[in-house]
């Protein structure tokens, strides 16, 4: 396996690309231990208190009154990155957008309602419900298989 690290001052946020021709468990590992090893936090403001939210413990993040927020099952907390920006940065086998002002947590999905023609209605663990625009019904569906 060769290894090459090229040194950019203009990136910000450092980028591994694998090229190989075909996945392998090897592969596979290093993806995960790459992974592992960076834990995603986001830090979200309260009042005075800045707290660092791991991805697996936010439900849902949403625009509103030109701010972004971020719920998580106990509280709220205000975001400073935009909503596109967090979409870049979060795990996409986690997170997906429904709206132009809402992204949820998969994982965080405990029923979804059909029954409306055109949108789905969406309830989360933390008793929410949101509902997914028709522009993405196709991108939620297939991100849960369905």
């Amino acid at each position: 396996m060769q290894v090459e690290v090229k040194i950019d001052e203009n990136v910000k946020d450092p980028k591994i690309i694998i090229v190989a021709d075909k996945m392998t468990d090897e592969i596979g590992a290093l993806v995960q231990s790459l992974s592992a090893s960076y834990p995603k936090v986001i830090a979200g403001f309260s009042g005075d208190e800045v707290r660092l939210l791991e991805e697996s413990e936010i439900v849902r993040i949403y625009a509103a009154n030109q701010k972004v927020y971020a719920q998580t099952a106990k509280r709220e907390y205000i975001l400073r990155p935009r909503l596109y920006e967090l979409e870049e940065r979060l795990n996409k086998r986690l997170f997906v957008r429904i709206s132009n002002s809402e992204i949820i947590n998969l994982k965080k999905i405990v029923r979804l309602d059909l029954s409306m023609s055109g949108t789905i209605c969406v309830e989360l663990n933390n008793h929410t419900t949101a509902y997914v625009s028709r522009r993405y019904v196709t991108k939620i569906k297939q991100a849960l298989g369905i």
